[in-house]
């Protein structure tokens, strides 16, 4: 292995030129080297491998798996090797609607995803990647507590064999050790790997696509793991680790109740809110 940016990155890895107008939009850039340097002054140790399957230029739609926050900053860890190229995320329509967030979010060009609307959200998407940029996308599209691939939606199989993408799969191990939830935050001294994989064979059947999807991301998990393991310990008994893996996290069954509740909850709060407004 050798160090390039500050990051672990194969033998064999080959620079690419910077992208002649991504590494030079001003805002995003600038943002994405405070994250590097974060993450440098933190002690957060990233090795990456994979970054050939990720275009130097033309679109492309990366494919993540999520077990933490810290995950939409390493994902687009490969796309900054790969000529300080940047990741236009999939993000929920709210987020976009906060107050100065919103519009830094929308400058970057960040997809907003309204799961009422789903075909608006394919739209903007496909409009990006046909734009010629990397658009990013967590097909579990929320955190998993088991640590494990939970379902995934067929967003990302739709998206990208609508635009004639390349579907870009992505596995990052050692983000929930960071900040995930239900778990203690620490910022600092974790190590993470960060594999990226040869495009998914997309046939246009959207439920076989995502299937292979995560078949091929699981493949890559499995890779990432045992090496994290060897060089990193197994975590055995570890609230971080997977109950098949040795860990006490949630299994998976127990993390889709934990979900199913969560949402009931949220259901119930915006009900009551709007017949509070209803009173008015």
């Amino acid at each position: 292995m050798k160090t390039y940016l500050g990051f672990h990155v194969p033998d064999d890895f080959e620079p690419v030129p910077d992208h002649p107008s991504e590494s030079r939009e001003g805002l995003y850039p600038a943002t994405v080297r405070m994250a590097r340097r974060f993450l440098h002054v933190s002690n957060i140790d990233v090795t990456v491998y994979g970054t050939e399957h990720i275009p130097a230029t033309g679109g492309a739609l990366l494919a993540g798996n999520h077990t933490g926050y810290y995950d939409f900053i390493l994902a687009a860890v490969g796309p900054h090797l790969r000529g300080q190229r940047l990741v236009r995320y999939m993000a929920k329509k709210s987020v976009f609607d906060v107050k100065l967030l919103g519009p830094i979010l929308r400058r970057m060009r960040h997809v907003p995803v309204d799961r009422k609307r789903g075909g608006s959200s394919i739209d903007a998407a496909v409009h990006e990647l046909q734009d010629g940029m990397l658009v990013g996308i967590f097909p579990e599209a929320t955190i998993s507590r088991s640590f494990e691939l939970a379902n995934f939606k067929t967003g990302a199989a739709r998206i990208a064999y609508a635009a004639d993408a390349p579907l870009v799969p992505c596995v990052i191990w050692g983000s929930q050790r960071l900040w995930t939830k239900d778990l203690p935050k620490r910022f600092r001294n974790v190590p993470v790997i960060i594999r990226y994989g040869a495009p998914v064979e997309l046939t246009g059947d959207a439920e076989a696509d995502t299937a292979r999807l995560k078949a091929d991301m699981q493949a890559l998990l499995d890779t990432t793991r045992a090496e994290y393991a060897e060089a990193h310990g197994s975590g055995e008994g570890e609230a971080w680790m997977p109950v098949a893996l040795g860990g006490t996290a949630p299994t998976v069954e127990e993390a889709d109740e934990i979900y199913r509740l969560e949402r009931a909850a949220r259901e119930e709060k915006k009900a009551k809110k709007a017949r509070r407004k209803g009173r008015r």
